[in-house]
């Protein structure tokens, strides 16, 4: 059973030198793959899984913050080793507040409408750190380099 995700057949496509690079590692021949995949399709499912696994393992390994928003409210994400920093914006009340617009938050950066509460906040991880950061990518957080939570941080002093 998969820890992540098994990658789709588009994503496994444009990753096909890394899998082949893979597939050699663990001595399997181009041949033998071939092979494999007609005669032992439940071997050959496995070997993509844990591909996938080692993907989505390293690429949640590298991530230092995530993001999520909403139309009403913005949640920065700093994720350290054993803990997430949480900042974040809601507009509070009857606004048209829409933090899904990258012009509207630039505009509450340099002039904060009414009604708009920052927060912060930390949470120990409850799962293994990359499992569960996979976890708020698939319930709709991205990965970012980090610049909104900087921001935020700066405006909280």
């Amino acid at each position: 059973m998969s820890e992540y995700k098994l990658l789709s057949l588009e994503e496994l496509k444009e990753m096909e030198n890394e899998f082949v690079n893979y597939l050699v590692v663990n001595g399997i021949a181009a041949e033998d793959w071939e092979r494999m995949k007609n005669v032992e399709p439940a071997k050959a499912e496995r070997l993509i899984e844990l591909f996938s696994d080692m993907v989505f393992e390293t690429i949640m390994r590298n991530v230092q913050f995530l993001e999520y928003r909403e139309k009403k409210e913005l949640i920065t994400f700093q994720c350290l080793g054993d803990k997430l920093v949480l900042v974040g914006m809601k507009a509070e009340g009857d606004t048209d507040a829409d933090f899904t617009s990258q012009e509207y938050i630039k505009k509450s950066m340099v002039c904060p409408p009414d009604g708009l509460k920052v927060y912060t906040s930390e949470k120990k991880y409850q799962k293994k750190r990359e499992i569960e950061l996979f976890e708020m990518t698939q319930r709709g957080c991205f990965i970012t380099e980090g610049n909104l939570f900087k921001t935020l941080c700066l405006a909280l002093d």
